[in-house]
């Protein structure tokens, strides 16, 4: 999986680059609200110099009575601050609740689109749990990172700039004394955050595996139960989550020494500068400022509240270290899946509906019995060829991993109306034969075509959509049972749903159900057994009526009396159309036209049943042997 970890500044430029594409105006808005807000918290040392000078002044004359109108304004002018501050701060933090919600929204619209547009080699090479905590985890990471972090860093940073700017105006000698301090915790800053932010990341991506682990797990449990694997599962568990909790321990044992040495660099701070400002006034140095002001009580008691603010700044920023470093590791596992190379596709030949006019093939907007190929030429002229199920492989070579081919030399016909059956042992190449047909992956070397195009010129949505597939192993998803059949053509009535269960042979037990057709199913229909999913699945592809189909195994596992039942709407269900089959019951492909035996990726034998037989090869072996194929 793609990700920015070597470079949290571009995934942080990044981060911030998209938020406001997100929000363009808010983004503003809450910026300019924070902006005030941390100004006004920064003030407040200056009407204390005021205030203290207010009474210094007056103190020798005894003058109360003015000193207390003076005194009175500069408290009413902070109040009125601290009340516009206050709508502030409670205006932005609406507002950020808006942008963080939204923006995490965004995010997981963006990556799920993304998602869908990824190749199968994708999900075939990363863990499902892992992939899961992408949307999870590290989407949580992100906002905390724009609801908390990101404005606390913001407030801070200009609480601090403002400060500074007071601490110059008054008096450079007590100024130089905080930078070094400042310096000396902003070394120790950097050097905990860089060790804690490395098993921050760390802690992320052992999270990831950890989740990836028990989502194999549960998925395995009557698996690891039926060889009483549960000892070595919970060992391979307490292994990633033994990981999970290292990365974590040294993160957060840097994280948390951090706070607790900043807190007492800036009470050491505080006492220095109250030292240096009694020493100054004691020996009656000149003051060095932008004000002119001389040294006086007026201004190193307020330097030392402002002493207290600033260290009390820069604990805030180390406590939102870890907070940020966990964010980015986030936001780039969040960019590494939006980064994925979607599914690549030069194609520029699309699949419609089609009608004769004057004998000529014209294309439709109603869902006729017929279907084209509309090839649009340079010259802006359109040409249109009847799908009729011609399918040839020429020379295909094919590997999933470069140093290993899977597919050797592979050469077929298969006609309109054929059906063609391939037998052979595990692993022989079966179903990555009918994957590249899909163009689930794309070949190596050789030529696939499809009615006598080349199909990497047919858009590959298109070209699925021609294909009806029936795997062996059955997804259904939550909704009800009509919902399920109708997942392969949502435009389906009712009745066309039914007329495909009927002919795949479900009808029968799907009225038997609580609500028949209307009946609901979770857990990938977990309350059906796996004969019942299966003939749901057959009736999905029924009902999408394709010119080709491809059946990969879909009557293993169905009983032999279920199975004879199915075979006569499966017969129905193929007339026709150009079928594939993959079966190791060598009973379901007798009637094929075409009989292909595969060993180790090679095409070994070819030719239908009787012809097979009298060539008493291999295929022959099998037949009249008293074992199927494992």
């Amino acid at each position: 999986m793609k990700n920015n970890r070597g470079n949290k500044k571009n995934t942080f430029t990044r981060l911030i680059k998209t938020l406001f594409e997100f929000y363009p105006v808010l983004l503003p808005i809450i910026i300019a609200l924070i902006l005030f807000n941390s100004v006004v918290s920064s003030i407040p040392s200056v009407f204390m110099q005021n205030i203290i000078a207010v009474i210094e002044k007056y103190w020798r004359t005894k003058n109360w009575a003015q000193a207390q109108v003076e005194v009175f304004s500069f408290v009413s002018i902070l109040a009125i601050l601290y009340i516009l501050s206050l709508i502030a701060s409670f205006t932005y933090n609406r507002l950020m609740a808006v942008v963080t919600q939204g923006s995490l929204m965004k995010f997981r619209e963006k990556m799920f689109a993304r998602m869908e547009s990824l190749p199968i080699r994708y999900f075939d090479t990363n863990a499902h749990g892992d992939i899961m905590s992408i949307y999870t985890n590290d989407t949580d990471t992100l906002r905390q990172l724009i609801s908390q972090s990101l404005p606390a860093l913001m407030q801070t940073s200009i609480v601090l700039l403002t400060v500074f700017c007071i601490m110059i105006y008054y008096s450079f000698w007590l100024t130089g004394v905080v930078l070094i301090g400042c310096v000396i915790m902003f070394f120790i800053t950097k050097n905990f955050g860089s060790k804690s932010s490395r098993f921050f990341i760390k802690q992320q991506q052992t999270l990831g595996a950890t989740e990836g682990y028990i989502e194999e797990m549960m998925n395995g449990q009557k698996v690891i139960k039926v060889f009483n694997h549960e000892e070595d599962a919970i060992a391979g568990f307490d292994k990633v989550n033994n990981a999970w909790f290292e990365a974590s321990r040294k993160a957060n044992t840097f994280a948390n020494i951090l706070m607790p040495v900043l807190h007492n660099m800036g009470n050491i701070l505080y006492v220095l500068i109250a030292l240096t400002g009694g020493v100054l006034l004691y020996l009656k140095t000149p003051n060095v400022s932008l004000s002119g002001m001389a040294l006086n009580i007026s201004i190193v008691v307020p330097f030392l509240n402002m002493t207290k603010q600033f260290t009390g700044q820069i604990g805030q920023i180390s406590q939102q270290i870890n907070s940020v470093v966990m964010g980015l590791a986030g936001a780039s596992r969040i960019f590494g899946l939006l980064d994925e190379e979607p599914e690549f596709d030069e194609g520029y030949v699309t699949l419609v509906n089609a009608k004769e006019e004057n004998g000529e093939l014209v294309e439709t907007t109603e869902r006729t019995e017929m279907w084209a190929w509309k090839h649009p030429h340079e010259d802006g002229t359109v040409t249109y060829t009847r799908l009729e199920g011609d399918v040839e492989m020429h020379d295909v070579d094919f590997a999933y991993n470069p140093n290993k081919m899977i597919l050797h030399n592979i050469t077929l016909y298969a006609k309109p109306g054929q059906k063609v059956a391939f037998v052979g042992a595990t692993g022989a190449g079966k179903t990555t034969i009918t994957n590249l047909i899909n163009r689930f992956y794309d070949i190596e070397d050789g030529k696939i075509r499809y009615d006598g195009i080349n199909i990497n010129k047919i858009k590959k949505p298109d070209l699925r959509r021609s294909l009806g597939i029936i795997l062996q192993d059955t997804n259904l998803f939550t909704g009800t049972v009509m919902d399920n059949i109708r997942y392969g053509y949502l435009e389906a009535t009712d009745e066309q749903c039914i007329e495909a269960a009927k002919l795949a042979g479900a009808d029968d037990f799907i009225t038997r159900l609580p609500d028949g057709y209307n009946t609901m199913l979770t857990g990938n229909g977990a309350s059906l057994s796996q004969g019942q999913r299966q003939l749901i699945a057959i009736a999905r592809a029924a009902v999408a009526d394709p010119p080709v189909m491809i059946m990969d195994e879909a009557t293993s596992s169905i009983d032999t009396r279920t199975e004879a039942i199915v075979q006569k709407g499966m017969d129905a269900l193929m007339k026709g159309r150009t079928v594939f089959v993959i079966a190791h019951r060598l009973s379901t492909v007798q009637n094929s036209d075409v009989i292909m035996v595969l060993d180790h990726g090679h095409i070994i034998e070819r030719g239908s049943h009787e012809d097979l037989i009298k060539q008493k090869g291999q295929y022959y072996q099998l037949y009249t042997g008293a074992f199927e194929l494992e």
